[in-house]
């Protein structure tokens, strides 16, 4: 055997790519099916151009910024084993846009077009590989000083803090900038429902995005060596949990239901590697728990308009799972061990603060420089119309 990546490998990784990037689609459909009918291009519009705003700013700084490795030499270098490092740059990269995509459903409905791409090309080329960077390369050797105050580094597998945990909290950041929905809370106090404007594509994101999923995680490990049926079975025994945790709380809610796979697989991410699958179960479970719980908290009591209910479901979810890792990553509780809960709290509540910043900054500034939402006309009008000139049902003759 060698360490030297393989073509086995490559092409493994290169299926774990497409997965994920499936999952696009995945989050398109959930947008759509949630926002109203004169938003639904948009939602479509938005997750595509994003990814291509990523891409760029992935490829020409992001990446160097997280591993210091860029890619201004020459085609026979990139083509080194087998070209590995450029399916694994890609790999990566869907994880990467998976930030903007998170946010664009906190957002939707009232958010300009450009300032949103732009807000993209920040958040992926310089904010998120920052955190990506620390985690997953021990920059800055923070990893290093968590394994010699705690025993063991922040262990996030595939991303329940790192990705998912970042995206959320920043998308909070950027909700509050927006504000609220025109008409979603009159001033009487009362709260105006906007129900989704399609069931059928709501589930049919929440399918794509569930079974992109395993590519998600179990694809994490990077190599055909590294594969492992544990996290495949965590993943199905989180999703299970956090799927029957929304239906008891939700009150049989498809929005609810079908969100609660969504919650567990967050959740699990970081310790899917490490679980005993009863330990995910109980993950995924909590999860589908909290964002059910926090969803109707923000949207009804907090008054956030938060419309996918972003922050609950990768903010929040996302969080937990930096802490399950910790607590049912512990081999008395049945997991494989090598995980401190002290290191998970502090990596988690690392990510929330840098998170938290990023988003201030880059929201809050574009708010003063540019402004990030659209008129009260364009919003009446809907974003369809508005900015993209078409509707997803035109009138026909």
């Amino acid at each position: 055997m060698t360490d030297m990546p393989s073509s086995s490998d490559v092409l493994f990784l290169l299926l774990g790519a497409c997965m994920v990037l499936a999952m696009h689609a995945g989050f398109a459909f959930l947008e759509v099916g949630t926002v109203r009918a004169k938003n639904q291009v948009n939602a479509l519009v938005k997750i595509i151009t994003d990814f291509a705003a990523s891409t760029v700013a992935y490829f020409t700084i992001g990446h160097l910024i997280a591993y210091g490795s860029g890619f201004f030499v020459s085609a026979q270098s990139l083509s080194a084993d087998h070209g590995y490092g450029l399916v694994k740059f890609f790999f990566l990269l869907t994880f990467a846009a998976a930030i903007p995509a998170i946010i664009s459903g906190g957002i939707a409905e009232r958010a300009r077009f450009y300032p949103q791409f732009t807000a993209t090309l920040l958040l992926v080329g310089l904010a998120y590989p920052v955190f990506e960077g620390i985690v997953w390369n021990d920059n800055w050797q923070l990893q290093d000083w968590l394994t010699r105050t705690f025993g063991h580094p922040f262990h996030d597998f595939a991303g329940s803090v790192v990705v998912h945990g970042f995206g959320g909290w920043v998308a909070l950041m950027a909700v509050l900038a927006l504000g609220a929905r025109r008409g979603r809370y009159p001033r009487h106090g009362a709260v105006a429902a906007h129900p989704p404007s399609s069931i059928p594509f709501l589930a049919l994101g929440a399918w794509t995005l569930t079974v992109g999923w395993f590519g998600f995680n179990v694809m994490s490990a990077q190599t055909l060596d590294g594969i492992s049926g544990l996290v495949a079975v965590n993943s199905l025994m989180a999703m299970v949990g956090g799927i029957l945790a929304a239906m008891a709380l939700g009150r049989n809610d498809p929005g609810f239901i079908h969100n609660g796979p969504l919650a567990g697989l967050v959740a699990v991410c970081a310790g899917s590697d490490l679980m005993h699958p009863i330990g995910a179960l109980a993950t995924g479970a909590v999860a589908g728990a909290l964002f059910v719980s926090l969803f109707t908290l923000t949207q009804n009591r907090w008054r956030i308009d938060d419309v996918l209910g972003v922050w609950p479901l990768h903010g929040i979810c996302g969080a937990w799972g930096g802490i399950a890792a910790g607590l049912f990553g512990q081999s008395w509780l049945g997991g494989l061990g090598g995980v401190s809960l002290a290191a998970q709290l502090v990596g988690t509540l690392g990510g929330i603060v840098l998170a938290v910043v990023a988003g201030g900054i880059v929201y809050g500034g574009m708010k003063r420089l540019v402004g990030i939402r659209l008129s009260e006309e364009q919003e009446f009008e809907g974003a369809d119309l508005a900015l993209h000139r078409i509707s997803a049902t035109p009138n026909r003759d």
